[in-house]
């Protein structure tokens, strides 16, 4: 993506202490069986009714979001509350018999417009269902920029936070973006976007596999 620019961070933190009580084992391969994904509920101004879709890769590696109204705009003439836009997701994974699955890296992308002095920012959390704590990672672009723009996390293996095996616990993404004019003139507008107009795939979400222990 010419000119994009691409930002990691650890997302250990995302994930607090949801580890299961299980201790997941086996292989790194995803299941042969294809897995499921269905949106329980969606919420948020980034994301009116209609305007997201999950679909899952043929591998089962990787499932994608996308968004085709995320756009967050401040500063000529907008509406006092386009500044900044969200979108709450609670995702349904069926996940095969003897699998779990963890969030291995994300990959966020859209499209910038900033003025000089201005800065926008993209900001995720990650959890499952019943998890006591979440915390964010927060990616910042200043202007003046005008392109596509991409931040991505990443988790060590060994930091990653599996699904608790033989439970269905929903997995939940919140994203937001929010644009500020700061010291660029107030009458020029900047805005950001996360979402799918151009055909590309706005977000995109890295699996990893492991067996489940037999159950006894």
């Amino acid at each position: 993506m010419a000119g994009a620019l691409l930002l990691t961070g650890a997302v250990a933190a995302l994930f607090g202490s949801t580890l299961s009580a299980y201790s997941p084992t086996g292989t790194l391969e995803p299941p042969p069986d294809k897995i499921v994904i269905e949106v329980a509920t969606v919420n948020g101004s980034g994301c009116p009714r209609g305007t997201a879709a999950v679909a899952v890769s043929e591998d089962n590696t990787a499932f994608t979001v996308t968004y085709s109204d995320y756009l967050a705009r401040a500063g000529g003439g907008a509406d006092p509350t386009a500044f900044r836009k969200n979108c709450q997701l609670n995702l349904i994974v069926y996940v095969p018999q003897g699998f779990t699955y963890a969030i291995a890296s994300a990959d966020y992308r859209g499209y910038a417009s900033l003025q000089p002095g201005a800065k926008g920012i993209e900001k995720a959390s990650y959890y499952f269902q019943g998890s006591p704590s979440t915390a964010a990672i927060t990616h910042e672009f200043k202007g003046a920029h005008h392109d596509n723009w991409q931040a991505t996390d990443t988790t060590d293996w060994a930091q990653l936070v599996w699904a608790p095996c033989g439970e269905r616990r929903n997995f939940n993404i919140n994203t937001e973006l929010r644009v500020d004019v700061g010291t660029s003139d107030p009458a020029k507008s900047s805005f950001m976007t996360m979402d799918s107009t151009d055909g590309d795939i706005s977000t995109e979400y890295h699996m990893a596999w492991k067996e489940c222990p037999p159950r006894r």
